[in-house]
């Protein structure tokens, strides 16, 4: 129980301080996101659509829109051309954004990354396998069977459920 009553912990945590920079840099949570969405895109050399900021956010594409129109304005986003889609456009980071999240969040990064170091090095294979899984779980919740099954509809027979078709 001590490690699941740390994990909530560390979550309600997390959850504060991206409530607090959020607030902090005059954006809501879902925009902070969204520009983190983006950076991470850009770190890893792919590009990011309105509609893959969508998808990933689980909002609609005219929220998207609103969102981007948005972090537009605020200088922190710029829509620019697919650069193998015409049809499409990409959502990039302004520098202005670059620097607010590294002046925000660069030194949080580093103290937490000196967390991760001080974990003794045999012990860091199950801590990541743990919070892994964890995040695993997480990502199915909701996606998985119910655990009771419901009851038939009136009128319908299911006695030939589960058999092939």
């Amino acid at each position: 129980m001590a490690l699941l009553e740390a994990l909530r912990s560390f979550r309600r945590a997390d959850e504060e301080m991206r409530r607090r920079i959020s607030r902090d840099m005059d954006m809501n949570i879902t925009d902070m996101q969204t520009l983190q969405l983006v950076i991470a895109a850009e770190r890893a050399g792919e590009p990011i659509t309105p509609r893959t900021i969508a998808g990933r956010l689980g909002i609609s594409t005219a929220s998207t829109t609103k969102l981007l129109d948005r972090l537009t304005l605020s200088g922190h986003l710029v829509r620019q051309p697919h650069p193998r889609d015409r049809r499409s456009v990409v959502v990039v980071a302004t520098p202005h954004a670059h620097e607010e999240v590294r002046e925000r969040l660069g030194h949080m990064h580093e103290r937490m990354a000196a967390v991760a170091r001080s974990v003794a090095p045999e012990c860091r294979a199950a801590a990541a396998a743990f919070l892994q899984r964890m995040a695993d779980e997480l990502g199915r919740f909701g996606a998985v069977a119910p655990l009771t099954p419901k009851a038939p509809e009136a009128g319908r027979d299911d006695s030939s459920a589960g058999a092939p078709t």
